[in-house]
């Protein structure tokens, strides 16, 4: 039986019509519930699907909006460059502008005139001796406008011949050889030439073969690639127990040290720069890895210094009361969380406001204007404010921001090293 709903309900003059509609709308009723728990099945999966994808839109926005203001990535790899809004400058003659450059009554900073004694060659210009009025033009030696001009000297190779001379014994016959000078080595390279190789390959990343052109082109020293290679051999082997010095002073150091490490390439193959940095001493080394055991190269096993480092799990090998998360780092990571939406968002805007404050209270403390005691006092509240939010953020719904929140709060005390710093050095030493 089919029914028209647009119609008026049916009226049956008998039980038996009656009960036919009774069937038929029961009928009707169970395939009505079955059509419904389907499409209530299909829309829950679509609701599913939905969720994931919108899940997966924001993954994907917060990864193309990844740089370097909210993440450890360096400045050069961003995708897109803020560009900075070009300065107007107004036309002459308009009373709220100027032109472009140095203004009227500026004063120039050039050059300084080097002293007499530092003068190696000196050149008298005269003037002419017939003024354009037919006058004669007299030269007067107490006016004079100097201009020096700054020339490179032509470079040759110094060139040492050290003649070796045999001598013969006269009672057994035995010939012997003149020994180089103590210092000199059996290398045609003299240790200047040496050094330079090094610097021009290490410190300014020249490859071999450009530093073979600088030799060639600018020292007029025509040198083989291979020669540059045992060079840089030489040196290293050099420099191998005054950089082990400097590892056992850093390792030794009870004063602060910053960490940090990068990655490259090193022929093709993943390479780890490691440094560690006091105020006076600085040690790279290269390593297969980000590991722990990397740190420990590093750093030693029994290091007792302050160290500074970003939050990488590599460094948990060292007591976090020892040290010190880096602020900057924790501040692109609030950077990023305050990019999120919900609350999750405002948290990170909260604490991101926190954290300007604190850097402000810093600077004027380092600068002299407030004493240690007044920073840490004005620290107290922004302190508490932001281990709350912390806190707050790891049931903030966002798993992200839970994750980040809840593994700064495990090594909290590594936040505030730098607020506390006396009572820690003491615990240092």
């Amino acid at each position: 039986m089919k029914f028209d709903f647009n119609k008026s309900a049916p009226q049956p003059r008998t039980i038996k019509k009656a009960q036919k509609i009774i069937n038929a709308l029961w009928d009707y009723s169970s395939e009505f519930q079955e059509k419904e728990s389907t499409l209530t099945s299909e829309l829950t999966e679509f609701q599913k699907k939905e969720t994931a994808l919108i899940s997966e839109i924001a993954d994907l926005k917060e990864k193309l909006n990844t740089n370097s203001t909210n993440s450890s990535k360096a400045p050069s790899s961003d995708l897109f460059k803020t560009k900075k809004p070009k300065k107007k400058y107004h036309g002459a003659g308009k009373s709220n502008g100027s032109k472009q450059g140095a203004q009227k009554g500026h004063k120039g900073i050039g050059r300084k005139l080097l002293p007499p004694e530092e003068i190696d060659h000196t050149v008298s210009c005269l003037p002419k001796s017939t003024c354009e009025c037919g006058g004669h033009i007299e030269a007067n030696p107490n006016k004079v406008k100097c201009h020096q001009q700054f020339e490179l000297p032509e470079i040759k190779p110094i060139v040492t011949e050290y003649q070796q001379i045999y001598g013969l014994c006269n009672d057994c016959g035995t010939l012997h050889c003149g020994e180089l000078p103590l210092g000199v080595s059996s290398s045609f390279l003299a240790p200047r030439a040496t050094a330079t190789i090094a610097i021009l390959t290490g410190d300014y990343c020249l490859s071999r073969r450009s530093t073979q052109l600088v030799f060639d082109d600018i020292f007029n020293f025509p040198i083989s690639l291979g020669s540059i290679s045992n060079a840089e051999e030489t040196v290293s082997t050099a420099l191998e127990t005054p950089v082990e010095e400097a590892k056992i002073y850093i390792q030794e150091y009870k004063g602060p040290v910053n960490a940090d490490e990068t990655g490259h390439k090193q022929q093709g193959d993943k390479m780890w720069m490691w440094l560690a940095a006091t105020m006076m001493v600085a040690v790279f080394i290269i390593h297969t890895s980000r590991s722990m055991e990397a740190a420990k190269a590093l750093l030693g096993e029994k290091f007792a210094g302050i160290l500074t480092t970003d939050r990488w799990p590599s460094y948990n090998c060292f007591k976090a009361i020892l040290r010190q998360f880096c602020w900057a780092h924790l501040k692109r990571d609030m950077q990023k969380i305050s990019e999120r939406s919900g609350r999750a968002g405002h948290i990170g805007d909260e604490i991101l406001d926190y954290i300007r404050r604190m850097f402000r209270l810093w600077h004027r403390h380092k600068d002299g204007e407030i004493s240690r005691e007044t920073f840490q006092a004005a620290m107290k509240p922004i302190r508490n404010n932001i281990e709350l939010l912390l806190k707050e953020g790891t049931t903030c719904g966002n798993k992200k921001t839970e994750n980040t929140c809840a593994m700064i709060l495990k090594d909290k005390d590594a936040l505030w090293t730098f607020v506390d710093g006396v009572q820690y050095k003491k615990v240092a030493h």
